[in-house]
């Protein structure tokens, strides 16, 4: 799955305002035969989503037209439970580019990152303010700039913390053998010369 350039992001986010999400509410287990990254998406939220009789629930903010956007803002530990990178794989294969939250489990947020979605972690009164705004206006938008580190929401900034190798893979659009690659000349010379 190739990684897109990130830089900034001005969008319209979703509202998911459930604390201790974890990967199998994210992506359930019965879904992971699958080899290949593409089509998880469709199985997001699966369980939350759909009715057992594999109707949509109305109810369930993905459902919900009036909610769009490719930020998904989630209540505090997000993405806890096992390791699964099927998780990122179903929300970037969904359309999401960044997930919100004031905590994320580490390997969660480590497997984002691996797979072109950028985890924004925020105080829980900044998170508080996204859920309020949204629900007053369903439209609000959120801005993310990666390069300065930031997130803006009706002109209140919040600095937000991301692991320099991680922030330049995304500004660039590389996963970890794209990195590699990039440097295979600086590489060759530090061999040449050894």
């Amino acid at each position: 799955m190739p990684i897109d350039k990130f830089t900034t992001l001005e969008s319209r986010y979703v509202p998911l305002p459930v604390e201790n999400v974890d990967t199998d509410q994210i992506i359930p287990a019965r879904f992971l035969k699958a080899t290949s990254r593409d089509g998880f998406g469709e199985n997001l939220f699966r369980d939350w989503r759909y009715t057992p009789a594999g109707e949509e629930n109305p109810d369930f903010v993905l459902n919900q037209s009036e909610y769009t956007g490719e930020v998904l803002v989630g209540g505090q530990n997000f993405g806890s439970g096992s390791s699964r990178e099927h998780a990122a794989w179903a929300i970037h294969d969904y359309g999401f580019k960044v997930v919100v939250s004031s905590f994320f489990a580490d390997i969660f947020q480590n497997n984002a990152l691996n797979n072109g979605v950028l985890p924004v972690t925020v105080s829980a009164k900044f998170l508080s303010n996204l859920f309020n705004a949204v629900e007053k206006d369903k439209s609000q938008k959120v801005l993310v700039d990666l390069e300065n580190q930031v997130i803006s929401l009706n002109g209140e900034c919040e600095e937000f913390a991301i692991n320099p190798y991680k922030k330049n893979c995304l500004l660039n659009g590389f996963d970890d053998i794209d990195f590699l690659l990039d440097r295979k000349d600086k590489i060759k010379a530090f061999e040449a010369k050894n």
